[in-house]
């Protein structure tokens, strides 16, 4: 019997691994931008006045809502308003939104850009050294900094993560079960013997789709098993001379089609999109599925609370070390903003407030990350 100590229920997760941070973005050369905080001016001490801050955040992702009113709970002077618009739409509206009168004072920022080199975003670093984040691990914060050359993973900090989410593969027990699959995989090559044993059997191995390009996140896991981490990871951040013609990336394209070919993706792949695939999974139509632990929760409502497990992508031999795709669902403060103080408490608070990280866990399924309070046993249990 196979066992993987990666493996975890649905309902949480374990990363006993190295974890790169890979988030396929764009990065436009960046400078400093503006911001009142880059005066190096900062308070830690939360306002007595009444003040109403505005989250600009995307549809589907509660968890501000449940920490907002957590915050309010406990600093009654303080309110929120919060819009939603989809991941798209943030996506494309993001720098017109920070640039007008009515900017918002946190807003959901996925990819830095060319926002920086703008100036429509508040530099941190002031916030940075007055809060002891030095304290966090730095590879958590190193995505959201970014250099006056357009280099991230280093230079100011530009972004917070509420919550830090991994990528890995979902199992149907039920369907493991069915087809005689006694544990999750430790290497690629046992990986790869159950996708056949799936199919052998009848059963769907891989859930996943190609329209809106979600099943990348079966050929990054893949990607990330051969080769230089580090050189992959150069790239994503922008790094002079750093390339994606290389030799993982072509092995690991090369897999991810020799599966296609093999009939491991559902014949109508490239008509799926993200959503159709977390509903097809959750309807019992795959074995595996490449997806983060952000949907957790649905898997566990359509399946039962032991009807799937969540595991890290194995690598090419047993015992090396795993590794995994992960990211903060990061947050930005527009330099119009008109609460930079109040606002950067509260994503202080976030982290390092007892209630506030459990809240991250229990909505989103996520590590709440930076460093929890040493006298909080619930703090603890989420990181």
């Amino acid at each position: 019997m196979r066992h993987s100590p990666a493996a975890t229920r649905a309902t949480t997760i374990a990363v006993g691994a190295v974890v790169a941070l890979l988030a396929l973005a764009g990065c436009a050369p960046g400078s400093s931008g503006g911001g009142a905080a880059q005066t190096g001016k900062v308070s830690t001490t939360l306002t007595t006045k009444k003040v109403t801050l505005k989250i600009q955040d995307e549809t589907g992702f509660p968890v501000t809502s449940k920490l907002a009113a957590e915050f309010t709970k406990q600093h009654p002077n303080v309110k929120f308003k919060i819009v939603r618009d989809s991941f798209q739409n943030l996506l494309a509206n993001a720098p017109r939104l920070m640039a007008s009168a009515d900017a918002p004072d946190l807003i959901r920022l996925a990819t830095l850009g060319s926002n920086v080199k703008d100036g429509l975003l508040t530099n941190l670093d002031p916030y940075f050294d007055a809060y002891g984040w030095n304290k966090f691990s730095a590879g958590q914060l190193a995505p959201a900094r970014m250099t006056k050359a357009g280099v991230r993973g280093e230079g100011s900090l530009w972004q917070f993560g509420i919550g830090y989410s991994v990528t890995g593969i979902y199992m149907n027990q039920k369907l493991a079960d069915k087809v005689g699959i006694t544990a999750v995989p430790q290497t690629l090559d046992e990986l790869e013997a159950d996708l056949q044993k799936a199919k052998d059997a009848g059963v769907l191995p891989v859930q996943t789709g190609m329209q809106d390009g979600v099943g990348t996140f079966t050929l990054q896991a893949l990607i990330n098993q051969y080769g230089d981490k580090q050189k992959l990871i150069d790239w994503m951040f922008n790094k002079p001379g750093a390339t994606f013609d290389t030799p993982a990336v072509v092995k690991g394209a090369t897999v991810f089609q020799d599966w296609a070919k093999k009939g491991y993706l559902p014949p109508d792949v490239n008509a799926i999109n993200y959503t159709t695939m977390v509903a097809n999974f959750s309807a019992g139509q795959g074995l595996f599925m490449w997806d983060g632990n952000w949907d957790a929760a649905n898997v566990q409502k359509a399946l039962g609370k032991d009807g799937a497990q969540f595991f890290l992508a194995p690598p090419v031999k047993k015992g090396d070390k795993y590794v995994a795709m992960g990211t903060g669902n990061t947050f930005a403060v527009p330099a119009k903003s008109t609460h930079h103080d109040t606002t950067l408490y509260f994503l202080n608070w976030i982290a390092t407030n007892a209630k506030a990280r459990q809240i991250v866990v229990d909505v989103t399924g996520a590590s709440p990350g930076a460093t929890p309070p040493r006298s909080s046993r619930a703090s603890r249990r989420g990181a």
